[in-house]
């Protein structure tokens, strides 16, 4: 009869540390419930403030790409002037050299 004592003694220390157990549990699972997880966000904006200044940088850097592109393209010339006066007056000068030449052969 001890011997059986002694199990449900042992049983029954076993069951309260378990009910302990979960007890203990219960009143975590309701703390972590109630707690709100807050993330470290320094890290990170760091990180974002340094791409928003390169961003930013290649951004005007773009900028002035596109100003001096359009100051080129408003500059470009597909001819030199000079060349556009010599075709023009020898033009002319074709044109009335030709009209001197047929009078001179009509008459």
């Amino acid at each position: 009869m001890t011997k059986l004592e002694e199990l449900t003694a042992l049983l029954v220390n076993e069951i309260n540390d378990f009910k302990s157990g979960v007890d203990k549990l219960e009143k975590m699972n309701e703390y972590l419930k109630d707690t709100k997880i807050k993330i470290d966000l320094t890290d990170y904006k760091s990180i974002i403030e340094k791409h928003e200044q390169k961003m930013v940088s290649h951004t005007k850097a773009i900028e002035r790409f596109e100003s001096r592109f359009e100051n080129k393209i408003n500059q470009a010339k597909i001819y030199p002037t000079w060349a556009v006066v010599v075709f023009i007056v020898s033009v002319l000068l074709g044109v009335v050299f030709s009209f001197l030449f047929f009078l001179n052969i009509i008459s």
